[in-house]
C-alpha cells in the first residue's frame, strides 16, 4: 500500500518534469528544498543535477536567484513561484504575480508548475519527517555517478 503511494508521487514528479523539462523543473525542487530544509532532497537535487550536466555555479546561485544574472526570465518566474506557493501565507500570490507568470507559462504549464512544487514540498515533508539522511539513496537512485 505504501509502495504504491510513493510510487503514484514518483509518476507525478516524473510527468511535471516532462511537461517542463529536467533543468527547470530540477531548478524548482532545488529551491522548495532549501526553502523546507530537506537535506535528503536537496542532495538529491544537486547530484541528479549534475549528472544531467547543469553548471555547478548555477546550483549554488538557487538560493539567491533575485541577486544572480544565471537564470532567464522564465526561471525566475518560476523560482518566484515556488516560493510564493511553498510559503503560503496572506496574499503573497498576488495577480501581479499570477500574471507575471503567466507571461512564461501557458495554463498547462502552470497547472504542471504549480502540482509539482506540491509533490517537492510532501516529498520534502516525508523525508524531513521520517529523518532521511542526505545521500542514504544514492546507489538506488544511480546518484554515486555524481562523484560527490
Amino acid at each position: 500500500m505504501i509502495q504504491d503511494q510513493f510510487q503514484k508521487l514518483a509518476q507525478m514528479s516524473q510527468s511535471v518534469e516532462e511537461t517542463l523539462g529536467e533543468s527547470l523543473f530540477g531548478l524548482v525542487h532545488n529551491r522548495v528544498s532549501q526553502i523546507n530544509g530537506c537535506a535528503f532532497c536537496l542532495d538529491m537535487d544537486v547530484k541528479k543535477a549534475k549528472i544531467r550536466g547543469e553548471r555547478e555555479l548555477r546550483m549554488y546561485h538557487v538560493a539567491v536567484w533575485r541577486d544572480s544574472h544565471l537564470f532567464t526570465d522564465k526561471e525566475r518566474a518560476a523560482l518566484e513561484w515556488s516560493e510564493a506557493v511553498t510559503k503560503l501565507h496572506g496574499d503573497n500570490i498576488s495577480d501581479e504575480l499570477y500574471q507575471r507568470v503567466r507571461e512564461h507559462f501557458s495554463e498547462k504549464e502552470l497547472v504542471h508548475l504549480t502540482l509539482g512544487i506540491s509533490v517537492v514540498n510532501v516529498w520534502n515533508r516525508l523525508n524531513v519527517a521520517f529523518r532521511n539522511p542526505a545521500g542514504s539513496a544514492d546507489a538506488f537512485f544511480g546518484l554515486d555517478k555524481a562523484g560527490l
